[in-house]
């Protein structure tokens, strides 16, 4: 299977080759802004402390066979974390690419069946390595706790959710005001 899940930080205590001050010169070029900047300055602080790296996360859906341009960026970001001593958590999307997952969409996605999904995350994985040093990467699929959750674990799940807070999202919002459908697809292949 191609998912596997790599701790970087089991048994050793990382190194912060830089200071606090050239970890953060680092991370924020090439950024017009990091909110809030004195939030991240204190997680490294206490990362130094305690010797525990920072664990950033990235998800991304493989409802494609390659990952696009715009990957490129954040991904370099992520790399620039590595490159200071910390975690990427590189977070596949295999369960929201098979409902078809909208959020951050103008549009539904249509599902992938298990086959495509993994297909195309094998290419993710193979062309976010490119970028990202693998040995400072951990690899997660959200298929491994969404797939089992039953119905009453959905609705316990969906309590916590609001119309008017899932309508405060931007593209929720617009696709609701142009009467288009918000939901996922359901149909589980």
């Amino acid at each position: 299977m191609w998912l596997r899940l790599t701790p970087a930080t089991e048994g050793t205590s990382p190194v912060f080759k830089l200071s606090i001050d050239e970890q953060l010169e680092l991370i924020s070029s090439g950024t017009d802004q990091i909110v809030p900047l004195d939030e991240l300055r204190r997680k490294l602080e206490r990362a130094e402390r305690t010797g525990e790296p920072l664990r950033i996360k990235l998800g991304v859906d493989p409802t494609a066979p390659d990952l696009h341009l715009g990957h490129a960026v954040p991904l370099r970001k992520l790399r620039q974390f590595q490159d200071c001593g910390h975690t990427v958590v590189l977070l596949i999307g295999g369960f929201t690419a098979r409902i078809g997952d909208p959020s951050g969409r103008n549009a539904t996605r249509p599902p992938l069946s298990a086959e495509e999904i993994d297909r195309n995350a094998q290419t993710y994985v193979e062309q976010a390595f490119k970028i990202l040093d693998p040995d400072k990467c951990e690899l997660v699929n959200n298929s491994e706790w969404l797939a089992d959750l039953d119905f009453a674990d959905l609705i316990r799940l969906s309590s916590n959710f609001t119309v008017a807070r899932i309508l405060e999202r931007d593209d929720f919002h617009k696709r609701y005001t142009e009467h288009k459908s918000i939901f996922p697809y359901f149909q589980m292949q």
